[in-house]
This record gives C-alpha cells, structure tokens and sequence, in this order.
C-alpha cells in the first residue's frame, strides 16, 4: 500500500516503485508516467509540466532558454496562480490541464478523437444487450438509464465533479496545516504570505490532478474502471478509441471486446444505481482517510520560515521531498481496510456476474477476464492514480478472494440470495470472511430488512404529539374516534 498520497514521493534517487517507475514514460518529466501521476516527485519539472519555465531550469537565469512566447504563458500561468481564492484544489486549472494532456496523446502516440454515430450506435447497442444477458444473472436492475460513447476529452469533463469530491477533503486537509505551523501571532503579519501560499497550493494541486486525470483519460475504457462511479448516476459510458487500444494484439474481435467491457460498465451501474448506501460508504473511508493526514511539521516550518516570495520554486521542491506522509493511526488503517474490503467486494461481484452473464455467448469470455486481471495485477494507470491519491491499492488477491466468495454464494444460495446481502453494510463479507468463503457461505445472517420493519414499526408507534393528532382526527372520521383514541 503507497504511503505518499498525492504523489509527494521519494528523492529522484530513490524512485518508489523501482524498475516499475520506468514503465509507460513513469521516468519522463511532466509527472505523466502511472509511477507517479500526481507528479509531485521526480521529474515532476519536466517539459509537460506547464509550470516547469517557472519551477524547473528554462527560467532564464537559471540554466536554460525560453523563447518570449513561452515565457509570456508562463507569467500567465503564475498569475492566474496567484490570483487564485477558491478551495483547496484550483479545478479550473484541473480541467484545462487534464485537457491539454489529452490533446497531447498518450505515450504510444494515441491520440484522442470525437465519436462518430457509428461508433454511438455500437456502444448502445452493446450496453442493451449487455443488460439483457445480465438480467439472467443478477437480481438487481438495470442501472443504465442511457448509454453514451466518450471522447477522452469528454470523459475528463463528465468525471470532474467526481474527482472534486474524492480529492477536495485530502487537499483539504493538506492545505490547512501548511497554515498551522506559523505561531498564532505570526498569522497576522504573514496574511499575505499565508494568502500566497495557499494560492500556490491550490494551483500545484490542480496542475497535478489536471496532469494525472489527463493521462488517466488515455486509458480507462469506461465510467468505473477504478471501481467508483466517476460518471453521472445512470449513465453507462464506454471510450471507443481507448477500447480500440486496449484490444490492440489480442487476437478477439472488437465486437467480443467492446460488449465484455458493455457487460463491466452495466454490472457496476446496477450496483451503485441499487445499492443506494454503497457510494456514501466508499466515499465516507475516503474522508475518513483524510481526517488521518499529518504534515512533517518541522519540515514545513523550515519551509516556510525560508520562502522566498520571488522564489516560488522553493514550494515545488519542498513538495518534492516528501512532506506529507499519512498517519499511521487505528483510525486511518481503519478507514484503508474498509475502502479496500469495499472495493474488492465491488470488483468481484462484478467480474463474478460478468463472467456468468459472458460465459455462454462469448467465446473470449475467459480469456478477456484473464486480461483483465492481469491488468489489476501489474497496476494500470487506474489503480496507480487511485493508489498515489489515497494510499490504496486494489490488490489482486483480494478481487480474486472476492470473486470466489460471490461465486460461491450463487452456487449455494442462487443469484437473489447472493444479491440480497447488499441490502446492508453489516450484511457484506469482512476482509476476514475472503480468507474462509466457506464459512461465510454456510453461516446463517440476519434479515436486515425484517430489523427495518421492526424497527419502522416500533417508530410509528412511538409517534409524537402532532401525529397522534392526526390519528384522532383520523379515527373521528371513520366512527371509531372518541377520547379513547389518544
């Protein structure tokens, strides 16, 4: 489990992954390698980085050249840096960078491109029959109100808010103490220090996530690859042109692939459309997770007591060296093992009623799921953004535990009864149930929704003053009123 959320990560001679931050372009500059997608680490100065002429060697003076245009953007850029007063992240900023790196292309040279009516049609066509073969494999519904195909572009705009909530309470977090460490009667005399300060951070954090929501952008394949609803509630969405790369080499025709990937996205959708308390729960761990955050505080004041206000690269170096660091409390490891309990129960329902839903019509089913995995298993650009962001990662013995648990549970109670447990939290396997299945598919469980009923009924009969009220004038009504009804 990554312990540097937001990629505040090791020295550059130090890389935290190893030979694995070399992959995909993880060793170039701009931060846009999955190694480290909130750049905030090594090679985070690089020439992607839109603020690598202010906080890197092309400042003139500093050890490099800058053409005027270049360095009229980058004046531009530092003043809408400065001038920022919003939230802790600049998501103004998020969005036009996540943007510039989409129209950048991937590494490999894909390069983004609009949806055509034919490749809309396919998708559509793919999510309705993927909810038809589901039908036969799940209790719940069809969560899909309307099915749409994604530009890269498209996807960063419709995922955006989303990201806002999941980033906003860990950048929340980190933002306040960098306000802490001054003593109580220094703040007033450091106002406009403070005020700088808290600018350029919301304008790094958004230059950052920009950076890792673009890059994430050329890869995932739909609404819920990371196993959060990113998109609108009830919106199946698929990336054609990130589907064509994905089935690059593999030897399946593209309609196998593209109705596999249909049958993921409409599975998701009918969970989070039907589990009504699932996506507070997977939010509220990240918060949770959040509230754990501690800042090196001695570091920070050491930064703070040198910062040079016409230095600002200073912050981006500081950053750099690891200055956040999460707490290693009971409360935060808490908050980590229920998100990834959560996450993994998520994935491997999915792939479990995927699988039973594919395996009859889809000769390619198995070894799709197999690829699948294996991309969970090396960390794709979904999870290592996912891990630098929170501190998690999904691990792929967990999803492969969890999918055996829900095939289990069909095998020995049918597809309702295995559904009926997402009726409550309390009701779902424990990370310790993933270890002994068995037990957990043998063992008797309450009905939480009979608990419900009992507990309703004992409200209603509890009722204040006002509703007995109305139940007098109720009972007047229909002749059986009278001062024995109170």
């Amino acid at each position: 489990m990554s312990d540097t959320p937001f990629g505040f990560g090791l020295p550059p001679e130090e890389p935290e992954d190893g030979d694995n931050g070399k992959k995909k372009g993880g060793d170039q500059g701009g931060g846009q390698g999955p190694a480290n997608p909130f750049g905030f680490g090594p090679g985070a100065g690089g020439g992607d980085n839109p603020f690598a002429a202010l906080f890197g060697g092309a400042v003139p003076g500093m050890g490099g050249a800058m053409n005027p245009g270049d360095l009229g953007a980058a004046f531009q850029q530092l003043g809408q840096m400065l001038s920022y007063e919003g939230g802790p992240v600049n998501w103004d900023m998020a969005k036009d960078i996540a943007r510039q790196t989409v129209a950048q292309g991937t590494a490999d040279g894909s390069k983004d491109a609009s949806v055509t009516d034919g490749e809309r049609a396919a998708v559509q066509e793919a999510v309705r029959l993927a909810d038809l073969w589901l039908d036969g494999v799940t209790s719940l519904p069809s969560g899909s109100g309307t099915a749409v195909a994604w530009s890269r572009a498209e996807w960063v705009e419709a995922t955006l808010p989303v990201w806002r909530e999941l980033v906003d309470p860990v950048a929340e977090r980190v933002g306040s103490a960098m306000g802490d460490v001054l003593p109580e009667e220094m703040r007033a005399m450091a106002g406009p220090l403070l005020g700088m300060m808290r600018s350029m951070g919301g304008a790094m954090f958004g230059t950052q996530i920009g950076q890792a929501v673009g890059v994430l952008a050329g890869e995932v394949v739909g609404s819920t690859d990371i196993g959060l609803p990113l998109g609108p509630a009830g919106r199946a969405a698929l990336l054609p042109v990130n589907i064509a790369e994905f089935g690059s080499g593999l030897g399946v025709p593209q309609e196998e692939i593209r109705l596999y990937l249909a049958l993921r996205e409409a599975a998701h959708q009918r969970l989070f459309s039907h589990v009504p308390w699932l996506r507070s729960h997977l939010f509220g761990a990240v918060e949770g997770y959040a509230r754990g955050i501690k800042v090196d505080t001695s570091k920070l004041e050491d930064v703070v007591g040198q910062l040079d206000p016409t230095h600002p690269e200073q912050m981006q170096e500081a950053l750099q060296q690891g200055m956040f660091q999460p707490e290693d409390s009971p409360e935060q490891k808490a908050a980590l093992a229920r998100l990834e309990t959560a996450l993994a129960l998520v994935e491997g329902w999915v792939d479990a009623v995927v699988h039973a839903a594919a395996a009859p019509h889809l000769p390619s089913a198995g070894a799709l799921r197999e690829t699948l995995r294996r991309r969970r298993a090396t960390g794709g650009p979904a999870e290592q953004t996912f891990a630098t962001l929170i501190g998690l990662e999904l691990r792929p013995r967990r999803l492969r535990d969890a999918s055996r648990l829900w095939a289990s549970l069909t095998d020995a109670r049918g597809a309702e009864g295995r559904d009926a447990l997402w009726e409550h939290p309390d009701m779902l396997p424990t990370a310790a149930d993933l270890d002994d299945p068995d037990g957990f598919v043998h063992r008797e469980h309450l009905d939480f929704s009979e608990l419900d009923k009992m507990l309703g009924e004992a409200a209603g009969g509890s009722a204040g003053p006002d509703l007995k009220k109305d139940d007098k004038k109720d009972d007047k009504k229909d002749g059986s009123g009278g001062e024995g009804a109170e």
